[in-house]
C-alpha cells in the first residue's frame, strides 16, 4: 500500500517534466484546432475578437501565472495560490470548480477528436456519425487509456502530451499551406472589407465571444504539477513564452487561412475544421492528405484530454493532503512515484461523465450542452486566479521571485483587465444560442449546473472542516 505524501518514508514526485515537455503541454492544452472553425465561422472579424482576447485574457492570464508560481512553485498551483491570498475555503472552492469543469471538457473535446476521423470513414462513417455508442466508445477508451499511462508515470504521460501536440500545430501549419495553395489558384474566398473586422458584441454572438476567450484558457494547467517540474521557477516562464508565442499565431493564422481558402459557411460545425480542410485537400487534388489531417485532429482530442486529466488531477492530490478530501487523494504510488489515487478517481469520473453524456440526446446535443456547462463553471476559478495576483502583491516576496515587468502598478492593471475579461465571459457564456428553442430552461440548465457544482464543493469542505475542528491536532502533520 502506497504511503501518505506527508509520512515520514512517504515517496517522493518525479520531477521529469523538463522545458520541451512543458512547452509542448502548454501547446497541446492551449491550442485546440476545434476553435479555429468556430472563429471562421464568424468571419474576418473573428480576427479582431482573437487579438481582444489575446490582450485582455491570454497576456494577464500568463503574466498572473508567472508571477504565482514563482511566488509559490508547489504542487496545486490555483489550489496553492487563491489558498494563500484567501484561505482555505477560496481554495478548496477554486479547486473544486476547476476539476468540476473539466469533467465535461473531455468528452466534448474526445467527441470532436471522434467526429473528426468519420470523415475520412466514408459510407460508414456517414452512419456512425449519429452513433451514440461510437462516440461514448471513443471517448470512454481513450479515458482510460489516459488515466492508466498517467498512474504509470509522468514519463510516459509527458510523452503522450509530446506525441498528441503533433496534432495542435501541425494541422494549423498544413491549413496555412493549402490556404495560400488555394489562394494563389484560386483567388481569396473571402472579402477582407474594412468594414468586415468589425466585431459585434451581442446577444446573437455572445457564445462565440466567451468560447474565443475560453480558446486561450490553459496555461494555468503546468503549475498544477510544480513539484513535477525540473525548476519550474526558470522553467515556468520559458515554456510560456514559447508556447504562448505558438498558441497565439496558430489562432490567428488558422482562422486567417480558412477564411481565405473558404467561405465561413462551410466551416462551421463539430467537425468544420476537418470538413473545410477536406474540401481544400479534394480541390487542390490532395484528397489522401484527409486521411492525415483527420489522424492528427483526433490527436490533437486526445492530448487535450490527456493534458488536462493529468494536471488537474494534482488538485485533488494536494487536497487530499490537506484532509479537505479523503486522506488516499494524498497518496503518491511507491513505484511510479504518481498521485495514483487521485488521477484513478479523476479518470473514471471522466469515464462516468462520458458514458452518461449521451444519454437521452443526440450526438451534437450533447456536445453542445457539455461544451456550454464547462465553460461557465471552468471560467470561476480564473475570478479566483486574477483576484489572488491583485491580492497578494501587498506581500513580500523572496529575492529569487520573478515578477512581471513593471511591477506592481502594471500587476494590478492585468490582474484586473482579466478578472474583468472573465467576469464578462462568465455572463456572455449563459447566453444561448439563436438556434435553441428554449431560451430560458437552457439558462435554467446551465444555471443550475453551476450551483449544484459549487453547492456540492461547499458541501464537501464543510463536512472536511468540521472533521478537522474535531480530530485531534496530530490527525494532520504537515503536507511538506
Amino acid at each position: 500500500m502506497a504511503e501518505l505524501v506527508s509520512g515520514p518514508q512517504a515517496p517522493r514526485l518525479k520531477r521529469a517534466l523538463r522545458l520541451r515537455d512543458l512547452t509542448l503541454f502548454y501547446i497541446v492544452t492551449g491550442l485546440s484546432v476545434r476553435w479555429v472553425a468556430t472563429a471562421a465561422a464568424a468571419g474576418p472579424s473573428a480576427l479582431v475578437v482573437w487579438l481582444l482576447a489575446l490582450a485582455c485574457f491570454f497576456v494577464p492570464l500568463a503574466a498572473s501565472v508567472l508571477e504565482l508560481s514563482s511566488r509559490f512553485p508547489q504542487e496545486g498551483g490555483l489550489y496553492v495560490w487563491t489558498r494563500e491570498a484567501f484561505g482555505d475555503f477560496a481554495g478548496f472552492l477554486a479547486a473544486w470548480m476547476y476539476w468540476m469543469s473539466n469533467l465535461p471538457y473531455f468528452p466534448s473535446v474526445l467527441y470532436f477528436g471522434a467526429g473528426s476521423l468519420l470523415l475520412v470513414a466514408g459510407a460508414r462513417g456517414h452512419r456512425l456519425a449519429t452513433s451514440p455508442v461510437y462516440f461514448m466508445s471513443f471517448a470512454v477508451l481513450w479515458l482510460g487509456i489516459i488515466t492508466l499511462v498517467n498512474i504509470v508515470g509522468l514519463d510516459g504521460g509527458k510523452w503522450l502530451n509530446n506525441v498528441c501536440s503533433t496534432g495542435s500545430w501541425l494541422p494549423i501549419l498544413i491549413l496555412v499551406g493549402l490556404g495560400i495553395a488555394s489562394a494563389m489558384r484560386f483567388g481569396a474566398a473571402t472579402h477582407f472589407a474594412a468594414a468586415s473586422f468589425a466585431p459585434h458584441l451581442s446577444v446573437r454572438n455572445a457564445s462565440f465571444w466567451s468560447t474565443i476567450f475560453f480558446a486561450f484558457a490553459g496555461c494555468e494547467t503546468g503549475s498544477f504539477m510544480g513539484e513535477e517540474i525540473e525548476n519550474p521557477r526558470r522553467t515556468i516562464p520559458r515554456a510560456l513564452l514559447v508556447g504562448g508565442v505558438v498558441l497565439a499565431l496558430g489562432y490567428l493564422a488558422g482562422t486567417a487561412a480558412l477564411l481565405v481558402a473558404l467561405p465561413s459557411a462551410e466551416v462551421s460545425g463539430v467537425d468544420g475544421f476537418m470538413r473545410g480542410a477536406a474540401h481544400l485537400c479534394t480541390r487542390l487534388g490532395l484528397p489522401w492528405l484527409s486521411l492525415v489531417l483527420a489522424v492528427l485532429l483526433a490527436l490533437n482530442a486526445v492530448g487535450g484530454a490527456a493534458s488536462f486529466l493529468s494536471s488537474t488531477s494534482r488538485l485533488p492530490f494536494v487536497a487530499g493532503i490537506d484532509r479537505y478530501l479523503p486522506p488516499v487523494f494524498g497518496r503518491v504510488h511507491p513505484r511510479f512515484r504518481t498521485p495514483w489515487v487521485a488521477i484513478a478517481t479523476y479518470g473514471m469520473a471522466g469515464i462516468l461523465v462520458a458514458a452518461l453524456g449521451q444519454a437521452g440526446t443526440t450526438v451534437r446535443g450533447a456536445y453542445d450542452v457539455l461544451v456550454s456547462m464547462g465553460i461557465i463553471t471552468y471560467f470561476i476559478p480564473y475570478l479566483f486566479l486574477f483576484a489572488a495576483m491583485a491580492r497578494l502583491q501587498n506581500r513580500p516576496v523572496a529575492a529569487e521571485t520573478m515578477r512581471v515587468p513593471g511591477g506592481r502598478p502594471v500587476t494590478l492593471v492585468l490582474a484586473w483587465t482579466g478578472f474583468l475579461s472573465t467576469a464578462l465571459t462568465i455572463v456572455l457564456s449563459a447566453i444561448p444560442a439563436d438556434e435553441e428553442p428554449h431560451k430560458a430552461a437552457a439558462i435554467a440548465k446551465v444555471l443550475l449546473s453551476t450551483a449544484m457544482a459549487a453547492g456540492g464543493g461547499i458541501a464537501v469542505f464543510a463536512v472536511a472542516r468540521r472533521k478537522r475542528s474535531l480530530a485531534p491536532a496530530t490527525a494532520f502533520p504537515e503536507a511538506r
